[in-house]
């Protein structure tokens, strides 16, 4: 049962809706004094994570049989950590992929690399 003062993620959230969320959730459960730094090292260690589950997911047997991983999990996870690491540096998420985007359009793509 979540306590009634845990933050709430709406339904059908919007991306910054999703990383209000995280911010406020982070600092609800204490993690609101964790650095930059620590705080992309988990994003790489989330990747990896993902990473794994893409593994198991395209089929690749893993060391061990004993690691289950969740594709849908990991990634979650790698968002989770990408919003924190984003709402340190004030970047907003939505803005940043739109800015990217029309610089993206600009470009000459050739065999999926970009001039």
């Amino acid at each position: 049962m979540v306590p009634e003062d845990h933050p709430v993620l709406p339904k059908k959230a919007t991306t910054a809706q999703l990383q209000k969320y995280v911010k406020e959730v982070v600092k609800y459960r204490g993690f609101d004094k964790e650095s930059v730094s620590d705080n992309f090292i988990m994003l790489c260690e989330e990747v990896g994570e993902l990473a794994k589950a893409l593994r198991v997911y395209n089929g690749v047997k893993l060391a061990t049989d004993s690691d289950v991983v969740n594709l849908e999990h990991e990634i979650a996870d790698v968002f989770w950590m990408l919003a924190c690491v984003s709402n340190q540096v004030g970047v907003d998420i939505t803005s940043a992929v739109r800015n990217k985007e029309e610089i993206n359009k600009r470009r000459l793509w050739v065999d999926g690399q970009g001039f």
